[in-house]
């Protein structure tokens, strides 16, 4: 199943092309099942391409699908609503709910059909993927910089989400944590079957975590496919960035 997300449109509804808040976003990216970098300045779009996915915004033109399924297609007015897309968000900031236990926190987001002892174990298994078992009956005020981490990415997953957005909540952590945080993220996406977008300027990072990447400037594609070819920084690897971004070619991830 691949997520795929064409133009992204150029301004945003209800902003004039003149306003400062214009941003002009032309992309076409590919992302299968796996772990997709979307690596590259502030300012680059990266943010902007995950609003879109999520349904949190939508731009003057674009469309955008999962599979069969297309959740936003601008020329025929479509748009489904965020929570019928099953996206999980994760922000930098993270948004814990800090009067909640790290149990009731995960458990949240999942399914409230389900039976409370359903998702009580749904909740708890998700926690302990993240090597966060141990804090189920604490609260966030309790929590170090990187067990609020895992009790984010607890939640994230616990909803069975089709695709997960993490918007660099990695960025605060040391090289080690991150390097751990990589594997569990990878581990738990590949065991979902999901699509997982990863925000980062972290070259590093993007390498450690990232199936493949998308490599983005001024709201285009100027390179995507493995990490290893994207991210070298190579005189003739910058020459073909330059080349590309003068041209403004659109690019795709490898299927």
């Amino acid at each position: 199943m691949t997520l795929k997300l064409s133009r992204g449109g150029s301004t945003p509804k209800g902003i004039s092309a003149a306003s400062p808040a214009a941003f002009t976003l032309d992309v076409c990216i590919d992302a299968p099942v796996g772990v997709t970098i979307l690596f590259g300045p502030s300012g680059s779009g990266k943010s902007t391409i995950l609003s879109i996915i999520a349904g949190l915004e939508r731009p003057a033109e674009g469309r955008v699908s999962l599979g069969d399924a297309v959740w936003l297609d601008t020329a025929r007015g479509l748009a489904w609503p965020p929570e019928k897309r099953r996206v999980a968000y994760l922000f930098q900031s993270l948004a814990l709910f800090p009067h909640m236990s790290a149990l009731k926190n995960v458990a949240f987001g999942i399914d409230r059909t389900l039976p409370k002892p359903r998702r009580e174990a749904v909740a708890r298994a998700s926690l302990e993927r993240f090597r966060a078992g141990h804090l189920e009956r604490r609260e966030p005020a309790t929590f170090s910089g990187g067990e609020a981490q895992r009790v984010a990415l607890a939640r994230a997953f616990a909803m069975s989400p089709r695709v997960v957005l993490l918007d660099e909540p990695f960025s605060a952590l040391d090289d080690e944590l991150k390097a751990e945080f990589a594997e569990d993220v990878r581990s738990a996406g590949r065991d979902l079957g999901a699509v997982v977008l990863h925000v980062t300027h972290d070259r590093a990072e993007a390498r450690a975590l990232g199936d493949r990447v998308v490599r983005l400037e001024a709201g285009r594609v100027i390179a995507s496919g493995v990490p290893e070819d994207v991210l070298q920084e190579t005189p003739a690897a910058s020459a073909m960035l330059r080349s590309s971004d003068s041209r403004g070619i659109n690019g795709r991830t490898g299927r």
